[in-house]
């Protein structure tokens, strides 16, 4: 089977979550084949890989949202459009529900230059309607300027050329599952949307503080993510998630329960349940194998580990991980020495296997999560965890679905709450019984309910029933 995976601003450019899962996934299923259908924000980019791709990977194709930028056109360009497209044009300005079978066809099959479209007579006239109609207090200019912002991307893509494959399967609802649609689209061939975290709830909580979105036009920027969850869910065949409150929100959001499931992740569970608890040597160390990023707000591991320090002098706090945000990492490091807190170290990407070894619990302390790899892998090398209440780590920590009585293995805390997290900490430090016993409740239940090989299966399973179905 060629199977198109689709990928958005993850693998295979940066490491850890998303990225960890897709290039397990490839390596997984090494019968099949593999095309790679990537989109990144900047052209700057391309081929920068941080891994090593698959044997099973055939093809690369690469689209970068800034090269929509570089377009040119001209309003000269000649611009026919029926009344149906002249309809969904105007919902795609206004943020209604579109037909997107309809916009697919006026743009891939006629190859609209979206530059020229996007100045032409027939868009001007229907963009004027729609601003003295829903905008006659807003200016003209910031309006456009935001429609052409939204457009351009989103039609830019929707004229690249589309890779065969014998099925499509994007890891979010965004432009990744805009591509999925169109994949499906065009060659006849099922859809599947595989989605972490709530892709259109993310962008949402992001739009709304965003510094660079005029706050008239922020609604607008929400519809856009709405729309392009509607056309993924309306045209995959199906719909993954990786715990049960996800599916529920995917149903909220206008997926057909039916086409709904839950795929838990999965991790090399022997790979770490060798190791044992770590040798006592007068400290306790923590670890977090986590990106530089503000959405894991190590600034709030910062703080939280500065005030358990206060209580537990002999703590270490080990955060392991690529620096995605080179900013945020300087800010880190400047409010690292600004509090003059001892024994945080920065190591870097490391062997986090062997690095597991040295440490007695793991921190997670993201403001949004799915169901982190990292918190599995840590159950799996009997470290407990301390996480924020975010995505499914609440049910990781207390049982990951009916059934799971294997008991408590970590302590949560509310995000952003310095205090509750120094307090967890404060805990797992001084009760080394209780830790051990977390532990091994974590690695049981890493080993019961998400290893890889169980995880591999039931998508193998899915392409089966969905390939079967869309034959039948």
């Amino acid at each position: 089977m060629r199977i198109c995976m689709i990928y958005e601003g993850s693998y295979p450019y940066v490491h850890g979550g998303v990225s960890s899962w897709g290039h397990q996934y490839i390596q997984g299923m090494p019968e099949h084949e593999f095309v790679l259908w990537l989109i990144g924000a900047n052209a700057k980019d391309k081929d920068k890989f941080k891994y090593e791709l698959p044997k099973n990977v055939v093809e690369v194709h690469q689209l970068f949202l800034d090269d929509a930028l570089a377009l040119r056109g001209s309003a000269r360009e000649a611009q026919m459009f029926t009344q149906q497209e002249q309809a969904e044009i105007s919902k795609l300005i206004t943020g209604q529900p579109l037909n997107w079978d309809i916009l697919f066809s006026c743009f891939y099959e006629k190859q609209m230059n979206p530059a020229s479209f996007l100045v032409g007579e027939s868009f001007l006239k229907t963009f004027e309607a729609s601003c003295r109609e829903h905008y006659p207090h807003a200016s003209y200019a910031e309006f456009f300027h935001t429609v052409r912002s939204m457009l351009l991307p989103e039609l830019y893509l929707l004229t690249q050329p589309v890779p065969k494959a014998d099925i499509y399967h994007a890891t979010c609802t965004g432009y990744s599952g805009l591509l999925g649609s169109l994949g499906s689209f065009v060659n006849k061939k099922p859809f599947i949307v595989t989605e972490h975290g709530i892709y259109t709830r993310e962008r949402e909580e992001e739009i709304l503080r965003a510094k660079w979105v005029v706050p008239y036009f922020r609604h607008n920027w929400i519809d856009l993510f709405y729309q392009f969850s509607s056309c993924a869910y309306s045209h995959a065949a199906a719909v993954t998630t990786l715990y049960e409150q996800a599916r529920q929100k995917q149903i909220e959001l206008g997926s057909a329960p039916e086409k709904t499931s839950v795929i838990a992740n999965g991790i090399h569970y022997e790979r770490f349940c060798g190791l044992e608890d770590k040798q006592p040597d007068g400290y306790i160390d923590i670890g977090a194998v986590v990106r530089i990023a503000k959405i894991k707000d190590i600034k709030t591991m910062i703080y939280a580990f500065t005030e358990l320090k206060a209580r537990v002098k002999n703590a270490r706090l080990h955060i392991m991980g690529d620096v995605d945000d080179k900013d945020y990492y300087k800010e880190c490091l400047l409010l690292v020495k600004q509090l003059g807190t001892q024994d945080i170290i920065f190591t870097g990407m490391v062997n986090v296997i062997e690095y597991m070894e040295k440490l007695d619990f793991t921190i997670l302390t993201s403001i949004s999560e799915a169901q982190p790899l990292a918190v599995i892998e840590s159950f799996a090398a009997k470290r407990p965890c301390v996480t924020t209440d975010v995505g499914s780590c609440r049910e990781l920590l207390f049982g990951c679905c009916a059934g799971d009585d294997l008991g408590q293995a970590g302590y949560c805390a509310p995000p952003m709450n310095k205090e509750e997290l120094a307090l967890a900490m404060e805990r797992m430090c001084k009760d080394a019984k209780r830790r051990r016993e977390m532990g091994a409740v974590g690695r049981k239940r890493a080993q019961t309910y998400f290893t890889h090989q169980h995880s591999m299966q039931q998508y193998k399973q899915l392409y089966r029933e969905v390939v079967e179905k869309w034959q039948a």
